[in-house]
């Protein structure tokens, strides 16, 4: 009789553990079933335009490489154009698009590509079938000039700022498929009236940089739930910033203008701590460079870094490298 009832009580154990199992069970839900929004698929995709129409560029705001391709957002030309080689002259580049109005980023994963159309407040979708980039899908009523996008490889998301009304816009896809949704849009309330060119993923932290108009600072937040962390204020001189850039043990900061928007004021500087830049604890670097223009984004590409900028003729787009702070073969490439 005690063997008995110790069978029937393990059985009723053994039950409830497999029940607790399966309750305790988390379903891993697709993309699509936690978006909030997804586009709809371009019925007939469009291919990109063809030869480079321009022999030089024109406001290029961004520079980067995505499996051996080149890609530069050529900004007041309204086209991003892309090569495999960076010493052949532009008009041997391909247009990716000319359907865009003063984009400034282009962000991948490797399969699919994330361009801000800013002044239409809209993020194209492209992907490349057969060496030629089609442009897949469209998302319309994306924030105000959304003007910065980046791809996460650690969240496996792309970022995509709203730059004048503080929003940020998080696009994801499945696994070996290529539609774009978008699954979250998180708020800074604090830069919902203020021009902020850029952020700056380092770790589990997300860094806005200062804009105008508002309180110069640089916020720092937690990059899961965007809570400030913490404020460093900066000079009334550096207040419109481009981006804000971790190389070795310092941050490079490209500065557009100051708190009036003078571009007077733009410049490159460095420092190893955040909080001393209001009391003048930083380096300014750009006499590596010609100086008198406004430098932009700064992004690196194998084993050297690329600096795009403007107001200054023949000089769009810098290639240099670093190496225990020093700046070094400083070049023109465009």
């Amino acid at each position: 009789m005690h063997i008995k009832h110790t069978k029937v009580y393990s059985m009723i154990l053994l039950t409830g553990f497999l029940l607790l199992m399966t309750s305790c069970k988390k379903e891993t839900l697709p993309v699509s079933a936690n978006s909030l929004r997804a586009s709809d698929i371009v019925s007939e995709p469009v291919a990109g335009t063809g030869q480079n129409p321009c022999v030089d560029l024109s406001v290029p705001t961004y520079i980067t490489k995505v499996n051996d391709i080149y890609f530069i957002v050529d900004c007041y030309h309204n086209q991003v154009i892309y090569h495999d080689n960076l010493t052949d002259p532009l008009y041997e580049w391909q247009v990716m698009t000319s359907d865009i109005n003063m984009g400034h980023t282009l962000a991948s994963d490797g399969l699919v590509y994330l361009i801000d159309d800013t002044e239409n407040n809209r993020i194209l979708i492209f992907e490349k079938k057969d060496g030629v980039f089609y442009h897949t899908q469209t998302f319309d009523e994306i924030g105000n000039r959304p003007h910065y996008i980046i791809y996460d490889e650690t969240t496996d998301t792309f970022y995509a700022w709203s730059s004048m009304n503080g929003e940020m816009y998080l696009f994801r896809h499945n696994p070996d498929d290529s539609r774009m949704y978008l699954t979250e849009i998180r708020k800074i309330d604090s830069l919902s009236d203020t021009y902020v060119r850029s952020f700056t993923i380092l770790d589990d932290k997300i860094y806005f940089v200062s804009g105008i108009p508002g309180n110069p600072a640089i916020l720092e937040a937690s990059l899961d739930t965007f809570e400030i962390i913490n404020t460093y204020p900066v000079p009334d001189s550096m207040a419109g910033m481009i981006q804000l850039t971790k190389i070795e043990d310092d941050y490079y900061i490209t500065i557009s203008t100051d708190i009036n928007g003078s571009q007077d004021y733009a410049t490159i500087v460095r420092t190893n701590d955040l909080s001393g830049l209001s009391e003048g604890n930083y380096e300014d670097i750009y006499e590596y460079f010609i100086g008198g223009g406004t430098p932009y984004y700064i992004t690196q590409i194998d084993d050297a870094y690329y600096l795009t900028e403007h107001r200054i003729p023949g000089h769009s787009i810098w290639r240099f490298r670093i190496t225990d702070r020093e700046i070094t073969d400083v070049e023109t490439i465009y």
